[in-house]
Formats: structure tokens, sequence, C-alpha cells
């Protein structure tokens, strides 16, 4: 049961992240907004995601995963409430950050697992909700669709709120806390100085192609993170009680395993967001297939149902073989998926297979990741090393958003007197996609195996 809960927790988390995108084209008209100030709805999200990841895992470990876990519930249904009423753009785009920083509940449900479960249901907990996101993703297309052509774009917070105080419940009732803790105090001026080094890195990464890559805000912002950051580096490393504890994340299992996961998030972008742009695209655009919202997203529904099956198999090949080789094999898949959608496939059933390869691996390379991560770090880093890794993965998604927003606006078609990025376009972010992933399974396969490390770090403990 509580592997149950904490992976509804993640598929809570996905809905979040996705419900907004299919109607961003209608935002401007519902909020009497330009098209570029909707897009903050995304945006807005990405980075509180980002920026609190890190905090919510480092004040999981001193004070408890489960009660962090609450509070970050709380913070979901407060934004989702906030959201349900909000009568313009700012309040929105307030609960759309209350939201996101909600993110890091993946981390800490999965570090909540190394405590509470037994070793032998680890990893098919940690499948399961490394599954959730993906199904999430899934579902969450043809609901948004439904619910707009339907109903108001309210009920998906009224929705969300709903869920949000049920998980509460259920968290509070079902899922005991953990005992393992660092004590010490917050680094509540590293967490300020990480925050606004990732707000300047992510704003500049996700805009760029609005704002122009060589405009000064653009260059202003990028200059201040690469001073910031390797600064933030040098006083956590002298800081005696770290927001993350560099000397941990710079062990070669560790270090290589994020490497590997900025990758993974890059390639994994590719697979489930640009499909769905494939399928509505013009059947005159000589690669899409004309289709509904809500058509593309019950097409790409059974994904979800694959991911599911296949987050029990990764368990499986972790047990047998390791995480590392579920790793390499997950991410090989991806290789092949977004290979596979770089040829434009021409049929239906060709690019539900060809989705399917790809998801199937994502599902495998995601659920293998905090298993690595896991066996590479002392119990009392688990949660704040796993929201360092879901930091990585959200930087590669945000890379590759910027990829997708520069090669669209540069390869473009006008079909009916509306412009479309050409089949070519797509044809190039799917093979950067296949690229990244390729580099991230060569990285997994050089990547050390992390027991014996962890073994003596726990032993000296």
């Amino acid at each position: 049961m509580a592997i149950l809960v904490l992976a509804s927790c993640g598929l809570l988390i996905s809905l979040i992240q996705t419900m907004v995108v299919p109607l961003l084209p209608q935002f401007p008209r519902l909020m009497s907004v330009s098209p570029s100030t909707a897009a903050w709805l995304v945006t807005a999200t990405l980075v509180a995601g980002a920026v609190s990841a890190p905090v919510l895992g480092r004040l999981g470990d001193m004070y408890g995963k489960r009660r962090m876990l609450v509070v970050a519930l709380a913070l979901i249904v407060a934004g989702s409430a906030i959201g349900a009423v909000a009568p313009n753009i700012a309040v929105l785009l307030v609960a759309r950050v209350l939201q996101g920083t909600a993110f890091g509940v993946i981390a800490l449900g999965m570090s909540l697992m190394r405590d509470i479960l037994p070793p032998g249901r680890v990893g098919n907990g940690v499948g399961l909700m490394s599954a959730s996101l993906g199904v999430g993703g899934a579902i969450g297309l043809p609901l948004t669709g439904l619910v707009a052509q339907f109903t108001s774009w309210r009920w998906l917070f009224a929705g969300a709120a709903v869920i949000g105080v049920l998980q509460i419940v259920l968290v509070q009732r079902l899922i005991p806390e953990s005992r393992v803790r660092t004590g010490g105090r917050f680094d509540v001026l590293g967490a300020v100085w990480l925050g606004v080094a990732l707000v300047c890195l992510l704003l500049a990464v996700s805009k760029g192609s609005e704002w122009g890559w060589a405009g000064a805000r653009v260059l202003g912002l990028l200059a201040a993170a690469v001073v910031l950051l390797p600064l933030w580096g040098v006083y956590e490393l002298r800081k005696r009680g770290p927001l993350v504890d560099l000397r941990v994340s710079a062990r070669p299992a560790v270090l290589w395993t994020n490497v590997a996961t900025l990758c993974i998030g890059f390639s994994m972008f590719a697979t489930f967001m640009l499909a769905t742009q494939v399928l509505q695209a013009p059947v005159e655009t000589g690669y899409g297939f004309g289709m509904s919202l809500i058509a593309a997203g019950l097409v790409l529904l059974p994904l979800g149902g694959a991911m599911v099956i296949f987050s029990s198999t990764s368990a499986l090949i972790s047990r047998l073989r390791g995480p590392r080789t579920t790793l390499v094999v997950g991410l090989a898949l991806m290789v092949l998926g977004n290979a596979g959608f770089a040829l434009l496939p021409s049929s239906i059933p060709a690019l539900i297979g060809i989705a399917t390869v790809g998801s199937v691996g994502a599902t495998l390379a995601y659920s293998a990741l905090p298993l690595l991560i896991m066996r590479a770090v002392p119990r009392t880093e688990t949660a704040a090393a796993n929201s360092l890794n879901t930091l990585m993965r959200q930087l590669g998604t945000s890379t590759c958003t910027a990829v997708v927003a520069a090669v669209g606006t540069a390869m473009v078609m006008t079909v009916d007197g509306e412009v479309h990025p050409t089949g070519g376009a797509f044809s190039v972010v799917f093979l950067a996609a296949a690229g990244a992933a390729l580099v991230g399974m060569v990285v997994a396969m050089l990547t050390p195996a992390p027991v014996a490390v962890v073994a003596r770090a726990e032993a000296t403990a």
C-alpha cells in the first residue's frame, strides 16, 4: 500500500507538470494576454521546481521525509486552489509557482521507500514511481483535452486540489516517518544562493529563443549563472552543514550518474512531447496526421500501460544484473526510439511502436537512476542526493525545450496560412535526442559501481 500511495504522488506531479501545456494556445484569449506571457505558466513552474527540489530534499534529510512530503503536497493544494479561482494571469502564475515548488515530491517519495520498505521491494517501488511520471504525462493530454472541450480549465486546478487533499490524508495514515536524520542547521544562505543561480540559468535557457540568444538579458543571465554557481560550490565546500554535500556528489558513481540524467532528461522530452505535435500537425505538412488534441492523447494512452508493466521488469533486471545494466538497456531503447522518430513514421501503428520503445526505455532508465544514487550515498543524504538528480533531469528537459524552440522557429513551412515546423526540424530534434541518449549510455557504461563506497561510508557512520 505504501508503494501505491507514494507512486500516486508522483502521478499527481506529472499531471500538474503537463496539464497547462495543451491549453497554452488558448490562454492568451482566456486571460487576455500575449502568447509570450502565457508561456510563463510553464516556465514559472519549471524554475520553481528546479529551485525547490534541493531545498525540500535537504529539509527531508534533516527533519523527516514524510513531514516534508506532506508540506509539498500542501503547496500543491494551495497552488491548485488559487489557480481554480485566479482572476488574472498574475494570480495564476503565483498558483503555478506554488505547484512547482512541490516537484521535490518525487525525490522525497523514492527516498522514503529506501527507509521504510524491505530491501527486496525498493526496486519495485522506485520502478512504479518512475513509471508514474510517464503515465501522468500519457493520461494528462487527453484528460486536459476533454476538460477543455466540455467544461472550464479551472476544473483541472480544482481536481488537483482535491486529489492533493486525499493524498495528504493517505500519506499521514499509511506512510510511516523515516527514522533517518542528519540533524544540523539548514543552510539558508546556500539555498538562496543556489536558487538565484538556477533562476538565472533556467531563465536564460528557457527564454533564449524568445529573447534572443545574443541579447543583453540572456547573456547577462548566463554570465550571472557562470559566476554564481562556482562561487556557490566553493562556499558549500567550506560550509560545515551544506545544502548539498558536494564531496558526496563528486564521487564518480554519483557525478556520472547525474551527467547521464542530464542526457536522459533531454532525450525523454523529445519522445513524450513531440510525438503529440507530430500527431496533431496537418497532413499537408508531409509528416503530420491531422488529429485533434483528444485523439492524439488517446493514441498515445497505451504508452502509460506499457510503462507500468515494464516498471516491474526494471526492478527484476536491477535485482538480477544491477541498476547500471537497467540504465544502459533503457538508454539503448531511447536511442532506438528517437532515431525511429527522426525517420518520421508514416503510419499510426509505426509511430505507436516507436513511441513505445522510447517510453519503455525511459521507464527503465528512470527507475535505475534513484537506485544508483541510493547505492552511492549514505542513508542520511538520500533525499538531498535524489533531489539533485531530479534537478539534473529538469536541466536536461529545459535544454531540450530550448533546442526545440530554436529549431522550430528556424525551420518552418506555411500550410493553409499557418506556420508549422518542417519535417526536417523534427528530424533534427529527434536525432539530437538520440545522440543525447547515446552519450548517456556511454557514460553509464563507464560509471564505476558504487556498492563498495556506500558500504565503507555507512560502516564508518
